[in-house]
């Protein structure tokens, strides 16, 4: 299945907006916590827009799609996700950047080729990126780069108005966020309260499958286990875009020993995907044929995610920074298969 691209004149405009964004240069003046809306005139959806670079790190406007990848944003922002460095990644989200050219791929030259556009020097090429939960940054598809466009040309409009009126987005105390919306007399502001998140389900358990493995036999025996992105990505024939694979992995903390692992794919989705853990954790400890007296795991995501496996079985569990079993068989299967 070959994913639709963005016609030449949607890249085209595309471009363009990118080049006025960075030469205006709003990192300048503007901070990532500065976040603003863009209401995505096709679906209606809004896009709430951070723009990066202030320490010339990475100079990039991010679109964070929806309140759920809004939340995460903060989270991140907040340095709640610092255990999770992988986090960034499942956020839904649209980037432009503008990048050093041996990070560019083939197809992304391509593009600039045939839009007779040169670039030259550090942070100079465009770039444009789509996050999807659970799967690598990908080429944008002619929906994406059309919001994307829209994007720049509206933040550019923002960031010029914050440059004169630094109060401009002072709201934002109150969580209320500026949102700008196209209507048939043009662009205008709204300042809306983000609707909440939908919840995310809550994983179970088959009770038949706990109720087994309660006849198990419990052993002074500590365990450690962790769930993480293995090196490279998985493609498919029909999905180009290549998707992470999970490895949870269980290993007895005090010989080391690898006990299991299981891989999870983040289809149809990564939510999706996490309701897979507990049960897949009870595999391992079916295979084990006894029960722990103790787990520990890396954070409190994995702990809560193995929740309903642990509780039901009525294993203990704490959370530590300090794995060195896991981090050592976890050094040894991305050695292998990195």
């Amino acid at each position: 299945m070959k994913t639709p691209t963005p016609t030449l004149e949607e890249y085209r405009q595309l471009y363009e907006a990118a080049l006025a964004f960075k030469e205006e240069a709003p990192w300048e003046w503007m901070t990532e916590d500065q976040v603003f809306g863009i209401r995505n005139p096709e679906s209606g959806e809004i896009g709430y827009a951070s723009i990066m670079g202030m320490r010339g790190e990475h100079l990039a406007l991010a679109l964070y799609l929806g309140s759920a990848a809004l939340e995460g944003f903060w989270r991140v922002e907040r340095g709640l996700e610092q255990d999770n460095p992988d986090f960034l990644l499942e956020i839904p989200q649209l980037q432009a950047s503008f990048e050093d050219r041996d990070i560019l791929r083939d197809e992304d030259r391509k593009v600039i080729k045939a839009l007779g556009l040169k670039f030259r020097g550090r942070q100079a090429w465009p770039l444009f990126r789509s996050y999807v939960p659970g799967y690598f940054p990908w080429y944008v598809t002619p929906e994406e780069a059309r919001f994307l466009t829209v994007a720049l040309e509206q933040a550019l409009v923002v960031t010029r108005r914050l440059k004169e009126d630094q109060s401009l987005l002072a709201p934002l105390r109150q969580n209320r966020y500026l949102i700008r919306t196209q209507t048939p007399q043009g662009w205008t502001d709204e300042w809306l309260t983000p609707p909440p998140a939908p919840a995310r389900p809550r994983p179970t358990v088959d009770e038949g499958r706990l109720a087994a493995l309660r006849r198990f036999p419990r052993q002074r025996l500590t365990l450690q286990a962790d769930l993480f992105i293995m090196p490279g990505g998985i493609q498919e024939k029909d999905d180009p875009r290549p998707y992470m694979a999970y490895n949870l992995l269980v290993v007895e903390a005090q010989s080391g020993f690898v006990l299991g692992t299981e891989l999870l794919a983040p289809k149809p989705t990564l939510d999706a995907m996490w309701e897979q853990v507990p049960t897949r954790f009870t595999n391992i400890l079916a295979r084990l044929g006894q029960l722990p007296n103790q787990i520990a795991v890396r954070t409190e995501r994995i702990r809560d995610l193995l929740e309903p496996a642990t509780a039901g079985l009525g294993i203990p569990v704490k959370v530590s920074r300090r794995l060195p079993a896991l981090d050592e068989a976890r050094a040894f299967l991305e050695a292998r298969f990195g």
